[in-house]
């Protein structure tokens, strides 16, 4: 072949990129603890069958370009095996797009739904029908017929290696292409469009509103990442569509002529795409610039480097789970400094006797939460130091409820407070 020198450098340097780049994917999410979600976990599968094309698919591809001899089903399998990473790939992204379309559309929920158990069954769903997608030929749906009625194959099955001349143009063209690859990209391309359109229309929905930060914090996450994500979808379409559409034309047109240089430049944009995924990833999504620059660090360079910290702080959390601020805006925490609470409830001030609680400092004299050390007050993180019981405790405590004071405890009704005190407050005898 002219210029196979040329071709073959090139689909080495593809590998070599292909293999490092998506190993480093696959560590970045084993060091970092933040990248554990699902989402990380199908990007983490996308990144196995990258390493696959870099490391089985793109030496074979090598080896068939030099004309290999080889039996014919030996070839089939190796044909079978470009199938099988290509549609586990389509299918990756095809559950990276659902589950950004969950974690948008359900947001308070989303945990609950998608759980790490949940992914890993649906990886293993991918996988499977990737296997069986691909490996339809062998059981079958193949040229082994057509060679053997038009005299092109020998008794021994020994043929030149090459795709064309193993797999069927119709498997390609109307189950591969028409039924595994355009469906699952039209259907992302319709996914992406809506997550696209409601995470705009909460965002301006947030902003004619105040007190929204978090959660125009949270959406401005999911939408830089679905760009993201989004960005690896269309190079992945704009890579595998061009051999695709040579593959209908020699179906459609089959005295057609078709530049030889061509389809080694679709071949090459194949296996290309394998590699382009880890430089999205660094170039656009933040936790996986600085994975891989701490590998390269302490991994290349030998150089000391801080641990990357667990990212999942409260107020991470806090956006996470509660995106709307609805319900308990602080997950699980249980208790926090005042000035990050909520406003105090709201007590009937005629029944308690007790001012409103916008006046506690000034009305009744009570010290503002910015001052209490002033007060002498313990906070509310050192409880157990003071010796006060927890809210959890109060029946431990033998305190009464609110509702009780004047039975349980004895006090008398808010009408005769002032007068009480006043003759408590009078010495025995003083009339």
């Amino acid at each position: 072949m002219p210029g196979a020198p040329l071709y073959i450098g090139m689909e080495v340097v593809i590998a070599m990129f292909s293999v490092l780049g998506n190993v480093m994917v696959v560590w970045a999410v084993r060091i970092n603890k933040s990248l554990r979600d699902t989402t990380f976990c199908f990007i983490v599968s996308l990144a196995l069958a990258d390493i696959a094309v870099g490391a089985l698919v793109i030496p074979l591809a090598i080896t068939i370009s030099i004309g290999l001899q080889t039996h014919f089903y030996s070839c089939l399998m190796v044909a079978c095996t470009v199938l099988v990473l290509t549609q586990s790939s389509i299918l990756a992204l095809l559950a990276i797009a659902i589950d950004r379309y969950l974690r948008v559309k359900i947001p308070t929920s989303y945990k609950r739904v998608v759980t790490k158990q949940r992914a890993a069954v649906a990886v293993v769903v991918c996988w499977t029908v990737a296997f069986i997608v691909g490996l339809t030929p062998m059981l079958g749906w193949n040229n082994l017929w057509r060679l053997q009625q038009n005299g092109s194959l020998k008794d021994d099955l020994i043929i030149t290696c090459q795709f064309e001349n193993v797999i069927s143009m119709d498997y390609m063209v109307y189950f591969n292409f028409f039924g595994w690859v355009l469906p699952p990209l039209l259907l992302m391309l319709l996914i992406y469009v809506e997550i696209f359109y409601m995470i705009h229309k909460q965002l301006n929905k947030k902003a004619c509103t105040t007190n929204h930060a978090e959660p125009n914090r949270y959406y401005d996450k999911e939408l830089k990442l679905a760009k993201s994500l989004a960005l690896v979808l269309f190079l992945f379409a704009a890579s595998w569509l061009p051999l695709h559409i040579i593959n209908c034309i020699t179906l459609f047109c089959p005295t057609c002529d078709k530049p030889l240089f061509l389809l080694y430049i679709a071949i090459l944009l194949t296996h290309g795409n394998s590699a382009v995924n880890p430089i999205v990833y660094a170039f656009r999504i933040k936790k996986f610039r600085d994975a891989f620059l701490k590998i390269w660090k302490q991994y290349f360079c030998c150089k000391e480097v801080p641990a990357i910290l667990n990212q999942t702080s409260e107020k991470v959390r806090k956006e996470v789970d509660n995106p709307n601020g609805n319900g308990n805006p602080y997950g699980e925490t249980k208790l926090l400094p005042p000035e990050q609470g909520k406003e105090p409830p709201q007590f009937d001030s005629d029944e308690a006797n007790l001012p409103p609680p916008q006046n506690y400092s000034d009305e009744a004299r009570l010290p503002s939460p910015q001052n209490l050390d002033e007060a002498k007050l313990p906070s509310p993180q050192n409880l157990d130091e003071a010796k006060l019981p927890s809210p959890q405790n109060l029946d431990e405590a033998k305190l009464p409820s609110p509702q009780t004071y004047s039975d349980e405890a004895k006090m008398p009704p808010p009408s005769e407070r002032c007068f009480v005190t006043a003759e408590e407050e009078t010495p025995n005898g003083a009339q």
